[in-house]
């Protein structure tokens, strides 16, 4: 009888110790499982911070140095060009990367700068008038081949010739126009270093750009005494070669003097 109620007692002592040790060994378990989740938890935070900063860095770093030295530079020095001379767009360009600019540098200033690209071609328009004469054709050539789209030289020879207009009074016909002045210093310009007809100085305006009525204008209004033109003429044409009489008469109506005109310069010069 008593050796059963021990056997009793020694398995019922040893069923607890199974429960207290499985209930232990539970609780450790869970314990270990929270840490790890706490930790991974801890190692993800900071690995998302640290992706974070990284990007914060690398935004700042963009951002600062988006723009590079030389085209802070090259801004600059157009900004300083465009404020004692006129320029287009790509005589701009032209003017930096002479100076040492790259052409990436170059091209963020002009386009940086804030030129009114129209407005600079009215300004070098107007400075071209100032120093020469041109037919509005020719003053749209001009700015063309300074870099100049041809809507900005059209706009700015017109803006230029309104500009410069004049209401002087012409004898025949009234106001005289920017293009009739301009074709009449041109005339005077020929005339300083050549001879002309009469026909030959209409076809030489027209030629560089000046409508028929400016250039007939600048001829009747020029001054030129046409006989003494066909002697320069001869004369120049005696220098370089040979002529009969009548080869030099009839090489002056073909430049467009008159019978008269030619068959005087021909006697004025020993025939």
């Amino acid at each position: 009888m008593l050796k059963k109620f021990f056997a009793i007692c020694l398995s019922s002592a040893i069923l607890i110790v199974s429960i207290c040790g499985c209930t232990n060994s539970s609780a450790s378990v869970t314990t270990t499982s929270v840490a790890q989740s706490t930790s991974s938890g801890k190692s993800s935070n900071a690995a998302t911070s640290s992706k974070n900063d990284s990007n914060s860095r690398t935004t700042s770093s963009f951002s600062s140095s988006s723009i590079s030295t030389g085209e802070k530079n090259a801004l600059k020095s157009a900004e300083q060009y465009l404020s004692f001379m006129d320029f287009s767009y790509f005589g701009l360009i032209d003017q930096l990367e002479y100076e040492g600019y790259s052409s990436e540098e170059a091209e963020y200033a002009a386009k940086n700068c804030g030129a009114d690209w129209n407005e600079q071609a009215v300004l070098s328009a107007k400075q071209y008038l100032k120093t020469m004469s041109f037919s509005e054709d020719g003053l749209i050539e001009q700015l063309e081949y300074e870099g100049f789209t041809h809507e900005q030289a059209a706009h700015g020879a017109e803006q230029a010739y309104k500009s410069t207009a004049t209401t002087s009074t012409s004898a025949n016909s009234g106001a005289v126009t920017t293009g009739e002045q301009n074709a009449l210093q041109s005339a005077k310009q020929y005339l300083n270093v050549m001879a002309f007809s009469y026909s030959g100085l209409i076809d030489q305006l027209t030629y560089e750009g000046y409508s028929d009525s400016e250039a007939k204008y600048a001829a009747d209004k020029c001054g030129a005494n046409w006989k003494e033109q066909a002697v320069k003429s001869a004369k120049q044409y005696l220098d370089i070669m040979s002529f009969s009489r009548q080869d030099l008469i009839d090489q002056l109506e073909y430049d467009g003097y008159t019978y008269e005109q030619a068959t005087y310069a021909a006697t004025q010069n020993g025939y």
